[in-house]
């Protein structure tokens, strides 16, 4: 026992030291790490990037190392080798604004060079482009302009990866601005105003060549044949261009291709069978925005990589080819905007198990929706809107428990009471338009009602509706926008519509409501606010853009704007003066009621608004002087009123068309039939307005009617004088 303690002892005082030799050994270690010598910068590598901070603006240089510092080595972003030879220059997103110098050139040791996302201007350096050195060029998202020119080809290029894009070049791409890029892997061009053709030698003697975008520039043409010469191209997107003609075969023999986007050019033609098979690694297909026609081949089915297809905005018609159903790993499916017809069911969606964006808007789909679609558990948004769909959605729908947009609108589907019942548990619902459906029947009112706990916006509008204002409509507590418009909805608005506190989007026109506007409605706390608290901001954005209007399409709900929409109803009553309290709001339409009174000079307090229409009531009394510090007012409607006095001119007035006021008799201005009495008040003008006009109508055909009785008597003159002297007349 003793021996065993002495042990254990011994073997405790044994461990420190072979810890304390640990420490020392790391501690030597780190003296020599620290002891050694940092590497120091050349002298004219210092020299060439001296020269590129004298092009910035000095708000915008780098920090203070690049001034103070000697080495440059030091200097923030500037990365060198153990030779001191500058090998990276790291500034993107620094805010610089200036120029890129030449001298950058100068330095023979950089292989990459990033100046992306700051705001430089002028040219793009050519001595930057024929180095010999850098490997990776990214001056992409600043503001440099200018044409390329022809490059010196006197040396193999060292040049792999080059992002011009988000820029604002010009002209012509040279088609020898790369030669001598061997080894380009990767050209990014995009966002920029490039013009003419596009050359059919860029993959010449490059081996490598795996990237090319295109994108939002002018090039016109055909799509080069040429390309097809890209042994290894993985990449190629062209959209938002004006290429036209058809796709080249050549193209259909780059088989390493696994993302062809084209879209928004002038494409024409069919997809032919035999060449879509050879893409047989395509991951990405878009070729929306064309003039393609013809149908889809049955051929897609082969391509077992595809995830996306987008053929939308073409003249395509047809059914869809079965063999879609073997398309497996395809998440975002897209065909609006064609003539698609036939049975959706043709198309077997349980094998789609992927599939998260469907929208097939505004084809000639006719049947039922196939109960297949509803296996497809991952799907987010669901838009089959404007098509020749009937029946009733099925209870499976709330199989879909990711579903965040559902677009039904327009087609012929019935029993709204039990669509509304079947969507209401889903707890991830944000978006519903059913719209153009259930024509005759009656908005259902529920005794008790919790669903649709995350609905943001909804749109019962264009379906003839009998009833009233549902009670069940106060539980959408963060609804924001309600579209209620084109029905036969009667009834007076109910005073929980204030309850809705994120509700700044309302559109009730074209129904048959009645009584007073309620004071409820001047509590909205969304339109209160002239400016919308950050807090209440939604960040998510719609896959597919939402239409309010025919010509006014939304990716978020932040972007309607803040509306009050009850034309064409049978409200009576006055506007109320409370109306002035919501500064945030942009749009008011109270026409084609039976409102009575004087427009409120509060609406005045609107300092945001920009349409306001109040025409076909019987409003009274002159237009408030108020109304002319509206700044942003585009549209105004008094007409067929029973207004008087003279128009404002102040403001925003003078830009408003005559239409604008017509049918108000009493009303007076210098542009209208009726003229405004000079010197006299608003209430004289309104009195007299009648005798005025007939004043100056009389006054102006007694001038008339003197100068052709003085002309008739001065020929009566000439004649008689002719007669009787004619060698005084020769005089």
């Amino acid at each position: 026992m003793e021996k065993t303690t002495q042990q254990l002892h011994s073997s405790s005082n044994r461990k420190p030291k072979t810890l304390q030799v640990s420490l020392l050994a790391v501690a030597f270690v780190l003296l020599l790490y620290l002891a050694s010598p940092v590497s120091s910068c050349k002298e004219e590598e210092k020299t060439s990037l001296l020269g590129f901070l004298d092009g910035l603006s000095q708000a915008s240089a780098p920090d203070t190392s690049w001034k103070n510092d000697t080495n440059c080595c030091l200097w923030e972003g500037v990365t060198c080798n153990e030779d001191g030879s500058v090998m990276d220059i790291s500034l993107a997103s620094m805010g610089l604004e200036g120029h890129i110098s030449p001298s950058l050139g100068n330095l023979t040791g950089l292989l990459r060079l990033n100046l992306s996302g700051n705001l430089l201007s002028g040219e793009l350096p050519p001595e930057l482009l024929w180095s010999s050195c850098i490997v990776i060029l990214d001056v992409s998202f600043n503001k440099l302009n200018g044409e390329f020119h022809k490059l010196p080809s006197t040396h193999e290029l060292a040049m792999k990866v080059i992002n011009i894009s988000s820029n604002f070049f010009t002209g012509y791409f040279p088609s020898d601005a790369l030669d001598g890029m061997n080894n380009l892997a990767s050209l990014n061009m995009s966002n920029n105003s490039f013009t003419g053709k596009f050359p059919s030698t860029v993959c010449v003697d490059k081996p490598f060549f795996v990237v090319l975008d295109l994108s939002y520039n002018q090039f016109h043409g055909g799509i080069p044949p040429e390309l097809g010469n890209c042994p290894v191209l993985r990449v190629l997107k062209a959209g938002q261009n004006q290429f036209s003609g058809t796709l080249p075969r050549e193209l259909f023999n780059v088989t390493s291709l696994e993302h062809l986007s084209l879209p928004n050019n002038h494409l024409q033609g069919k997809l032919d069978p035999e060449r879509v098979v050879k893409l047989s690694k395509l991951v990405i297909l878009d070729l929306a925005g064309n003039w393609l026609n013809g149908e889809i081949p049955d051929s897609i089915g082969q391509l077992k990589m595809l995830e996306e297809l987008h053929l939308d905005y073409n003249n395509m018609s047809g059914e869809l080819p079965s063999s879609l159903s073997n398309c497996s790993n395809l998440t975002t499916f897209i065909l609006k905007e064609n003539n698609f017809h036939g049975k959706l069911k043709n198309v077997n969606f349980s094998t789609l198990p992927n599939l998260k964006f469907l929208d097939f808007r505004s084809n000639k789909f006719s049947g039922t929706v196939p109960e297949s679609i509803y296996s497809c558990s991952n799907l987010i948004d669901l838009r089959i809107s404007y098509n020749e769909l009937h029946g009733e959605l099925s209870s499976r729908i709330n199989n879909l428990k990711s579903l965040r947009f559902l677009g039904v609108s327009h087609n012929n589907f019935t029993n709204i009471t039990n669509t509304l019942q079947i969507l209401s548990p889903s707890t991830t619902l944000s978006l519903l338009i059913m719209g153009g459906n259930f024509k005759h029947e009656t908005m259902p009112d529920y005794d008790a009602f919790y669903g649709f706990k995350n609905l943001k916006g909804l749109s019962i509008s264009d379906c003839s509706l009998y009833g009233y204002l549902p009670n069940w409509l106060s539980k959408l507590k963060l609804l924001k926008a309600l579209l209620l418009n084109n029905n036969q909805l009667s009834g007076s608005i109910p005073a929980w519509i204030n309850t809705l506190n994120f509700l700044f989007y309302i559109d009730m026109s074209n129904n048959s409501l009645t009584g007073d506007i309620p004071v409820a409605l001047m509590e909205m706390p969304m339109l209160k606010q002239a400016k919308t608290d950050q807090n209440f901001l939604d960040t998510s954005v719609f896959p597919f853009p939402l239409y309010l209007a025919p010509f006014h399409q939304y990716r978020t709900t932040n972007g309607f704007p803040r509306t009050i929409n009850l034309g064409y109803n049978k409200l009576t009553g006055v506007i109320p003066p409370e109306l002035g309290d919501l500064k945030g709001l942009l749009v008011l339409n109270l026409s084609f009621n039976n409102l009575h009174g004087e427009i409120p000079e509060s609406i005045g307090n609107l300092v945001n608004l920009q349409v306001l229409d109040l025409s076909y009531n019987n409003l009274t009394d002159a237009i408030p002087s108020t109304l002319e510090t509206l700044h942003f007012l585009s549209k105004f409607n008094i007409s067929n009123n029973d207004m008087e006095g003279p128009i404002p001119t102040g403001g925003q007035f003078s830009t408003f068309p005559d239409s604008s006021f017509v049918g108000n008799p009493k009303l007076c201005s210098p542009t209208l039939v009726h003229l405004c009495v000079p010197h006299c008040s608003s209430t004289d003008a309104a009195a007299h307005p009648v005798a005025s006009t007939e004043q100056y109508i009389d006054k102006v055909i007694f001038v008339i009617a003197f100068g052709i009785f003085f002309g008739v008597g001065v020929l009566y003159d000439q004649m008689v004088l002719s007669r009787c002297w004619p060698n005084l007349v020769q005089l």
